[in-house]
This record gives C-alpha cells, structure tokens and sequence, in this order.
C-alpha cells in the first residue's frame, strides 16, 4: 500500500508517517519510481508507535524499544527485559520531571496569590 492508504487506515497523517519514517520508525520499500511501499506490518507499528507516544517516550527511545514491543490487547509489553528496564528508568525520569512540575506549580500559586493580595489591598 502507498503512503495515503497507510494515512487512511491508521488515521495518521502523511506528513507524520513521512517523519516516523525521517526518524527511523517505519522502513518502507522503495519502488523503482520512488514511491515508498508499506505493508500490513507497517500499519501494526504505527498503532505501537502512537501508544508510546502517548505514553510520553520520545522518538529516538521509540526507535529503540519498538522492535521489542508485543501487543497485548488494547496494552502493549515489552518482550525484552532491557528494554522493560530502560521503560522503569522512563517512568523515573517522568515522576521527577511531573514533581518539579508540581513544585513550580505551588510556587506560582503562591506568587499569584501573594499579588492578589497586594492588588485587592490596593482597592480597597
């Protein structure tokens, strides 16, 4: 199938199936012509890619442990223990990151609230 079919059955865009493929996600065939060729398995990855995607990971973590992603049911599992390991240290990295989040977002709380203060003050 082209690249339009493979945009219509996954709901993706040719653009965004043209920039996994600049990432290295989907290896299509190449034709004489040039045009690239997808195959069923092609549709399978990008559903995997899109769910790691939504799970936060990046492209170039994506490229490394898709190949080692098993679909189970509506879930994905990774089959190869190095790559679980490197999705545990993920999930890490991403708990820091949301508690520094959080913490910037009490600070700014805070801030807002201490100018509440001092413009209803003003007002009065």
């Amino acid at each position: 199938m082209f690249i339009g079919e493979l945009s219509k059955r996954t709901g993706i865009s040719t653009r965004s199936l043209r920039y996994y493929e600049q990432q290295g996600l989907l290896r299509p065939r190449r034709r004489a012509s040039g045009y690239r060729e997808f195959g069923e398995p092609d549709v399978a990855a990008v559903r995997r890619i899109r769910v790691l995607l939504a799970a936060g990971l990046n492209t170039d973590l994506i490229r490394e442990v898709l190949p080692c992603m098993a679909e189970e049911g509506t879930i994905l599992a990774p089959t190869c223990e190095e790559m679980a390991r490197d999705l545990r240290q993920e999930r890490e990295r991403m708990g820091r990151s949301i508690e520094q989040l959080q913490a910037a977002h009490t600070m700014l709380g805070s801030i807002i609230h201490a100018g509440e203060a001092i413009t209803a003050g003003r007002r009065a």
